[in-house]
């Protein structure tokens, strides 16, 4: 068990024998990684609070019966994971389509890192039409693949970490996201002159 884990099972403890500011504290300390994962999986900042904010509701009905099969990090996600998927089954069931939704790329969203050897304003713009690119490709992934996408690129999740978050086999996970990576790729055909230069 590491330090986060330990650390939180301490936490988890104490409000399991009552100690209501230990729940506290363990928002304080995961809500900023939580809205992070949610962000990317909504792509909309009001989503992502409201996916947050049920998903620490389901945390705090539940907790008193956590077991820590799992980390807790992994539990949460899971949760995270669940919460996003009834609210796109809600909006599915009442659909509305946002015009700011494709445009909001949000900062500190940068996952492909260039080293610092001070590229040229051209191939920023490049690398900024790329990554934009494949975050509306991403978007356009069925709602499990863009979670396995996102868990697995973005948040370094391992194979095994993602199974247990989303409570499958481990076999599953990785056809899944290799189905996953070969949508992407489709959907990104179109535009493989523009990756074919950054190669």
């Amino acid at each position: 068990m590491n330090k986060v884990q330990s650390e939180d099972s301490i936490l988890i403890e104490r409000f399991q024998r009552g100690d209501k500011d230990a729940f506290d504290a363990l928002v304080q300390k995961h809500q900023a990684r939580a809205y992070q994962y949610a962000f990317r999986l909504t792509r909309n900042p009001d989503d992502a609070a409201d996916v947050v904010a049920d998903a620490f509701v389901r945390v705090y009905r539940a907790l008193q019966t956590f077991k820590g099969d799992s980390a807790f990090t992994t539990w949460l996600y899971r949760i995270e994971t669940n919460c996003f998927l009834d609210m796109r089954k809600k909006k599915n069931a009442r659909p509305t389509t946002s015009l700011d939704s494709a445009l909001n790329l949000g900062d500190g969203e940068v996952e492909l890192q260039v080293e610092d050897d001070g590229p040229t304003a051209h191939e920023e713009a490049e690398r900024s039409q790329r990554m934009s690119a494949v975050e509306e490709a991403v978007q356009k992934l069925p709602e499990y693949q863009k979670a396995m996408i996102i868990m697995y690129h973005a948040e370094s999740m391992s194979y095994e970490e993602i199974a247990e978050s989303l409570n499958l086999p481990i076999g599953t996970v990785k056809s899944r996201l290799n189905r996953a990576r070969l949508s992407l790729r489709q959907l990104l055909e179109p535009q493989s002159d523009m990756f074919a230069m950054a190669a």
